[in-house]
């Protein structure tokens, strides 16, 4: 071993001593989907990623305020029949944009947590990797997420999974603290949902907490402010990132525990979004489209051969309750 070198600009392998090099091989898996649309380069540079940035806060900031007048008013966070008119308010009354500073700063939070896990490991391990990309996008939370791309490849199991856990611990643990604030200081629900009313799901943690905070207090009586809906928003996103499976940040952990035997399970849990689609939450079905066309399993790396120590394995069962504790059949339903 001491004779060799890796000479990964040229993604060759080059023994020391031999007449002619080895041909050029693969060294490694790369952290992308099976399809991924071909970039200008100027989208790699430090000011796009700004301007995305501050696009997406201005969109959470647009959504945040809504929540906050929503909430001051006691109606639902969340109420499509009541976003136009809200809208209209805001573009009147600019300086009410304010109001949502504690979501956007929250939920903005969380998710830069999160991608910052992943791109401070990819550091770690010398790894070329972009800075995040935040998606600003008019949707109920003013968002679609955020991401990172990798171009360097990942060589072995234990590689992979630093990289992979390290985003949902990052963002869950600021997550924590930002809703137990809200569930101690939120005010009670009187009443009932008017109709059209979009519910979100109680994730099991949040259950807890209110439990522990506000004893007596049913979980579905927790108006959750402004900063608590972004936080709602981050444990929502976290139970999606841990799916185990496909090229998702838990079946990258599923990959590197369980090595060639993540493949059933892989499909088993691809094969439970269908009745959750049925029974619960249309929304699955897409997801269980999207994970269809990337691929259910997950792709070998180079030394599939390794196995996770006893520190990485307990990280991996953490993992597995963070997915329990944030994970909602039914995360959003109409009244």
């Amino acid at each position: 071993m001491g004779d060799s070198r890796f000479d990964s600009s040229l993604g060759r392998s080059i023994l020391i001593g031999s007449e002619t090099p080895a041909p050029p091989r693969r060294l490694g898996w790369r952290w992308r989907p099976a399809w991924r649309p071909r970039l200008p380069a100027w989208t790699a540079s430090l000011p796009f990623h700004l301007l995305l940035f501050a696009l997406t806060a201005l969109s959470t900031v647009t959504v945040g305020a809504e929540i906050a007048l929503n909430t001051s008013r006691r109606l639902p966070a969340f109420d499509l029949d009541l976003s136009l008119a809200l809208l209209r308010d805001l573009w009147h009354h600019p300086l009410r944009l304010a109001l949502g500073v504690p979501f956007s700063c929250t939920l903005l939070g969380i998710l830069l947590a999160h991608e910052l896990g992943h791109y401070l490991t990819c550091r770690y391990y010398g790894l070329r990797v972009s800075y995040p990309y935040f998606i600003p996008a008019p949707t109920l939370i003013g968002t679609l997420g955020a991401f990172i791309k990798i171009r360097s490849p990942i060589f072995n199991r234990c590689m992979l999974f630093d990289v992979a856990v390290a985003g949902p611990l990052a963002g869950f643990v600021l997550a924590v603290p930002a809703l137990a604030y809200s569930v101690l200081h939120s005010h009670l629900r009187v009443g009932s949902f008017p109709p059209g009313a979009i519910t979100p799901g109680i994730p099991l943690l949040q259950s807890l907490l209110t439990h522990l905070l506000r004893p007596g207090v049913s979980p579905s009586q927790v108006a959750l402010s402004p900063a608590g809906c972004a936080a709602w928003v981050g444990m929502f996103a976290t139970a999606l990132n841990l799916l185990p499976m496909s090229q998702l940040d838990g079946g990258h952990i599923l990959y590197a525990t369980l090595g060639k035997r993540h493949r059933m399970l892989s499909r088993v849990f691809w094969l439970a979004l269908l009745p959750l689609g049925y029974f619960s939450w249309p929304g699955w079905f897409v997801w269980a489209a999207m994970i269809g066309v990337i691929g259910i399993g997950h792709p070998p790396v180079l030394m599939p051969s390794d196995r996770l120590g006893r520190v990485r394995q307990s990280l991996a069962c953490g993992a597995a309750v963070i997915f329990a504790l944030t994970f909602m059949p039914t995360p959003f339903s109409v009244r």
